[in-house]
C-alpha cells in the first residue's frame, strides 16, 4: 500500500471515531445542531471510503483498457464528496427547520460541548495532515477529503459557539437556526468540490504559474531547435501531461533532434515530479513564428 492509501485508511478510522463522539454529543443533548454536526460526519466516513477506493484504482498502472492511466479516478471521488455533501446539507436543513418548529433547550450542555471539542480538535489535526500531503502529492481526491473536514472544523466552531449562548440567551430557537448557517456552509462546500473536480475531469489545464514553469524549461533546454508551439497541458489526478511540437533546423539528424527532446525529458523530471511529456519534432518549414521562443 502505497503513501497516499495509508492516509486515505486513516481517514476512514478517524471519520469513524469523530462521529462516535460527535453521536454521543447529539445523545446526551439533544441539540439539533450537535445532530447536525453528527450527520456530516456519517458523510466523512463514506467520502473517506471512496477516496479510498479511488486511490486504489489510480494506483493501477496503465493498461491496454487505460494507456493514459487510471489517474482521473481521483477526480469520480471528489465529485461523489462533492454530492454526499449536498445530501448531508438538506438532512441537515430538514432538521433544522423541524427544531426551529418545536425548539426545546439542550440537555447536559457541558457533557455535549467537552464531547464535541474532541472530536473537533481530531477533525483539524487530521484536515491539515490531508491538505499538507494532498498537495505535496497532487492527489485530488486527498485535497477534496482535507477541505470537507476544514469545513467541518469551522462548522463545528460555530454549533459550539451557539451551543454555549443558548442555555445564556434563553431562546433555544437559536439551536435550529445554527444547524441551519451550518447547512448552507455545507452546501458552499459541495458545490465547489464538485465543480473543481467536474473541472480534472474536462481535462483543464493547470494553474497558470505550472503552465508558466513548463514554457520556461522548454525555452532554456532547447537549444538547437528553433521554436516549439502548440502546446498544451492537462492535470489528471496527480500527473501532469504535457506536449508540443519541437521546430528543428531541416539538416539536422534525428539523432541530434532526439538528443534536444532528452534533454528537455530530463530538465522536466529533475524540476517537476509526475510529468508525461510527447514531443512531436517538426521540420523548420512547419515553424509557425509563435509559441515557445528557443533560448
Amino acid at each position: 500500500m502505497n503513501r497516499a492509501l495509508w492516509v486515505a485508511a486513516g481517514s476512514v478510522v478517524v471519520g469513524i471515531i469523530v462521529f462516535t463522539l460527535k453521536g454521543a454529543a447529539w445523545w446526551v443533548t439533544g441539540s439539533v445542531a450537535l445532530l447536525s454536526d453528527a450527520l456530516e460526519s456519517i458523510i466523512n466516513i463514506a467520502a473517506s471510503l471512496a477516496a479510498l477506493v479511488a486511490l486504489r484504482i489510480s494506483a493501477q498502472p496503465a493498461d491496454d483498457n487505460h494507456p493514459y492511466g487510471h489517474h482521473k479516478a481521483e477526480y469520480f471521488s471528489a465529485v461523489l464528496e462533492g454530492v454526499l455533501i449536498l445530501l448531508a446539507a438538506g438532512s441537515i436543513l430538514r432538521e433544522a427547520y423541524f427544531g426551529f418548529l418545536d425548539p426545546r433547550m439542550p440537555d447536559q450542555p457541558f457533557h455535549g460541548i467537552l464531547l464535541n471539542g474532541l472530536a473537533t480538535v481530531l477533525n483539524a489535526v487530521w484536515c491539515s495532515v490531508l491538505l499538507r500531503y494532498g498537495r505535496r502529492w497532487r492527489s485530488p481526491a486527498l485535497v477534496a477529503d482535507g477541505r470537507h473536514l476544514l469545513t467541518d472544523v469551522v462548522t463545528s466552531i460555530g454549533v459550539l459557539v451557539g451551543f454555549v449562548l443558548v442555555p445564556l440567551v434563553g431562546w433555544p430557537q437559536l439551536d435550529p437556526l445554527i444547524a441551519g448557517l451550518v447547512a448552507i456552509n455545507i452546501l458552499w462546500t459541495g458545490w465547489s468540490l464538485m465543480r473543481e473536480s467536474v473541472g480534472g475531469l474536462m481535462d483543464e489545464a493547470p494553474p497558470a504559474n505550472v503552465v508558466a514553469r513548463i514554457k520556461e524549461l522548454v525555452s532554456t533546454h532547447a537549444a538547437g531547435a528553433i521554436e516549439a508551439h502548440d502546446l498544451r497541458t492537462r492535470h489528471a489526478g496527480r500527473m501532469t501531461f504535457v506536449e508540443f511540437h519541437l521546430v528543428v533546423p531541416g539538416e539536422m539528424t534525428v539523432a541530434a533532434a532526439h538528443d534536444i527532446c532528452d534533454r528537455i525529458e530530463q530538465a522536466f523530471e529533475a524540476d517537476m515530479e509526475d510529468m508525461v511529456i510527447t514531443i512531436h519534432v517538426e521540420p523548420e518549414g512547419e515553424a509557425k513564428h509563435r509559441g515557445v521562443v528557443v533560448l
